[in-house]
């Protein structure tokens, strides 16, 4: 679509005088008078050209626009923006040069109908594909938020993905809507009419000269501050003001760490340890124990081997147990150190968060290692054997407890139990008092019947003795 040029240029002609550019006379003979050629004056284009003009009037519904026609045009409102629902004053002024793109020379009205969004689509597709080609960016206005991403303003609707926003994803892409941002073509397809963008493209380019003066002028064994950006399993990121390091969660601290999140929040201020530098691969390592005390330390100069400490188990593993003598310092009692007996499972004989008493066995300073023991422990320092005892004890009342609650019944078959054995004492003891009178009655009589026997047997053995006694005396 070719662009017409409004400009209204004069030249000098020897025989006829004055005339427009491309020989048109300015003044023409009628009925024998010279008068000005108006028409002469007037632009030629054709529908679908963009023209250049003038605004004369803001509506609430349109805009007129003075192109150099014989009237104005009309811009409906719907034709000034790529955004929904604008309000024409919002987006033009009386007085602003704007391009609009002829939509009809001659509606039924009469009126010249423009566009100023199809004008700034068609310059904006030019300026965009050229933007592409030479690798430079292009700005624009977010104006919507959309499920993953912005929109923004190009003359056309660009789409910048919320993973391209920023070097580092952004939670809440509220926050840029109405911002003005210089973004990278990464994607361009006029048939579809697709453009996506990348703003992180751009942001990078800009640190990575930031990123090679940050290299160039620091050291391993430097200090440094920076904010936490970001946190991961196996560790956590520092920004350093355009170049980020890493602390590995091996580095944050003396003690053990089960998530970077126990130690580090993000958005946190740090000081830490450069201890290592990849200036080929720009990556930087960080240490944040490294700035605080070494425990260590004081362990190898205050403890001595066959001296026996208090401290925790903090973790079993299938080797043995590790425990915390002094914070961040742990050592560990190998599986054939637990017990003097064989120990199949190290939770046979400890639990985690357990206090125990261990004997240091070995100290070894280079690999800052501490090996313990507790079956060489004498027998008044072994509260881990009580404590195991005491534990045995109430698992088996609760598991005892346990099993009365879970079965089906217990309770009530328990209870009627025991109402029958009350009740067979009770009859029993009746019995007892209803047989009582009945014993001592039988008793009564049996004595009674054996007291005449007992007299008779005595008179006949008197008599017989008696009769012996004369033949005795003869």
């Amino acid at each position: 679509m070719a662009e017409q040029n409004t400009d209204v240029a004069v030249t000098s002609s020897d025989d006829s005088g004055e005339k427009l550019q491309g020989g048109q006379e300015l003044m023409i003979e009628v009925d024998g008078k010279m008068i000005p050629n108006y028409d002469a004056t007037i632009m030629t284009f054709e529908e679908g050209d963009i023209v250049t003009g003038t605004v004369v009037r803001v509506d609430k519904d349109e805009v007129l626009v003075d192109i150099g026609y014989k009237s104005e045009g009309v811009v409906p409102a719907n034709e000034l923006s790529i955004r929904k629902s604008v309000d024409p004053s919002e987006e033009v002024s009386v007085g602003d040069v704007v391009d609009a793109l002829v939509l009809t020379k001659e509606d039924a009205d009469g009126r010249l109908i423009l566009s100023r969004k199809r004008a700034r689509f068609e310059r904006a597709w030019q300026r965009i594909e050229k933007a592409a080609e030479e690798g430079t960016p292009v700005s624009g206005s977010v104006i919507e938020v959309v499920k993953g991403g912005l929109i923004l303003d190009l003359g056309v609707r660009g789409f910048l993905p919320a993973s391209l926003v920023d070097i580092r994803r952004v939670a809440e892409l509220d926050e840029f809507l109405g911002q003005t941002l210089e973004c990278r073509v990464i994607e361009l397809n006029r048939f579809r009419n697709n453009v996506v963008l990348s703003r992180r493209a751009v942001l990078e380019e800009e640190r990575r000269g930031a990123r090679e003066q940050i290299l160039d002028r620091m050291n391993v064994g430097d200090l440094v501050t920076g904010t936490i950006s970001n946190i991961v399993d196996f560790g956590a990121f520092v920004d350093l003001d355009g170049i980020d390091g890493l602390i590995h969660i091996s580095e944050l601290s003396w003690s053990h760490v089960n998530h970077p999140s126990e130690v580090l929040t993000i958005g946190q201020k740090v000081e830490v340890r450069v201890l290592d530098i990849d200036r080929d691969r720009q990556r930087i390592s960080l240490g944040l124990k490294q700035t605080q005390k070494d425990p260590w330390q004081q362990v190898f100069e205050n403890r001595q081997v066959n001296e026996i400490v208090h401290g925790q188990v903090t973790k079993l593993v299938s080797f043995g147990a590790f425990v915390e003598i002094e914070e961040g310092v742990e050592g560990l009692i190998h599986i054939s150190e637990l017990a003097q007996h064989h120990v199949e499972d190290p939770s046979e004989i400890v639990r985690p968060g357990q206090e125990v008493n261990v004997k240091i066995i070995e100290i070894d300073p280079e690999r800052r290692r501490l090996s313990l023991s507790l079956k060489r422990l004498e027998p008044e320092y072994r509260i881990h054997e009580d404590a195991m005892g005491e534990e045995g004890e109430e698992e088996e009342y609760e598991e005892g407890e346990t099993d009365l609650d879970q079965a089906p019944g217990a309770g009530a078959e328990v209870a009627e139990a025991e109402a029958a054995a009350e009740q067979t004492e009770a009859v029993e003891e009746t019995e007892a008092a209803d047989e009582a009178p009945e014993a001592e009655q039988a008793e009564e009589a049996e004595t009674v019947e054996q007291a005449p026997v007992t007299e008779e047997a005595e008179a006949v053995e008197e008599t017989e003795a008696a009769e012996e006694s004369p033949a005795e005396e003869a």
